[in-house]
């Protein structure tokens, strides 16, 4: 289960330019939720994510996760239970490495290292598995160096290291967007089928309002850092776009305001 209790952060405070990403921001996910985060530019999805992962310290509230406050751990603490994946195809990966290695790095993540040949065939049997249940011929492809593979491979390859141990939380970043429409389905049909499959609580940004009320279990819009909806159950079962943005546009008084909201329609 994740927790946030009235987190805020503020960039570039005490100056012209300060910035209130997160103003009090209140959200909790019973374990196997599935949320898909939509809002306008600006309005703190990404932020959020961030201040989950521990990219930064929060300047108020409280992050806890399966019962245990990780308000004050570091990014790389929390890598041990958070599995995340960007929306840079390159990002996630080792692009000089091969395959293998790649998830050599993602299946020994929060485990204590020692010295030791890196990579056995008991390992080698079960990353060639598991990457055969993609259905992109990856396991083929163990010693292909990560760099010469596909944006979608790449993505593919990244959500699979996301999730090879079991995270306590996935969090998706836009995380087809950089890909082109067959490509992005093919990438959203693993996701689900991989959160499905592994009960995982997950919470997905996007900026595709057909796939926030398709995918996953709960949708939850932001407003300039406040969550402003949270939809699930019958509710959201029964709603479509227009909708959903006629309920945004009377919970915070404007409309959405993101070309790439409106383009993905």
């Amino acid at each position: 289960m994740l927790e946030l209790t009235d987190i805020c952060k503020a960039f570039d405070k005490n100056t012209i330019n300060e910035k209130v990403a997160l103003d009090h921001v209140s959200l909790s996910l019973e374990s196997g939720d599935f949320v898909t985060l939509v809002g306008s530019n600006g309005a703190g999805k990404s932020t959020l994510l961030n201040a989950v992962a521990g990219m930064f310290l929060l300047d108020y509230g409280r992050i806890m996760l399966d019962g245990s406050d990780i308000t004050h751990l570091s990014e790389h603490q929390r890598a041990a239970y958070i599995g995340r994946v960007f929306q840079d195809p390159l990002t996630g990966t080792a692009p000089q490495m091969t395959v293998e290695e790649n998830l050599v790095m993602a299946w020994k993540r929060g485990q204590r290292r020692r010295l030791r040949k890196a990579i056995c065939l008991q390992e080698r049997s079960f990353f060639r598995e598991q990457l055969a249940t993609l259905g992109l011929g990856l396991e083929e492809r163990l010693t292909t160096k990560v760099g010469l593979l596909s944006g979608g491979q790449r993505q593919a390859l990244t959500l699979l290291m996301a999730t090879l141990r079991k995270p306590q939380l996935l969090l998706l970043d836009e995380h087809i967007a950089s890909l082109d429409p067959h490509t992005a389905d093919l990438v959203m049909d693993l996701t689900c089928r991989i959160v499905k499959e592994q009960q995982l609580t997950a919470v997905m940004v996007t900026h595709n309002l057909e796939q926030a009320l398709a995918a996953g279990t709960r949708t939850v819009m932001m407003h300039e850092g406040r969550v402003v909806l949270d939809i699930r159950g019958a509710e959201r079962k029964c709603m479509n776009v227009l909708d959903l943005m006629q309920l945004f546009e009377e919970n915070s008084g404007t409309t959405l305001n993101s070309d790439r909201v409106l383009l993905a329609q």
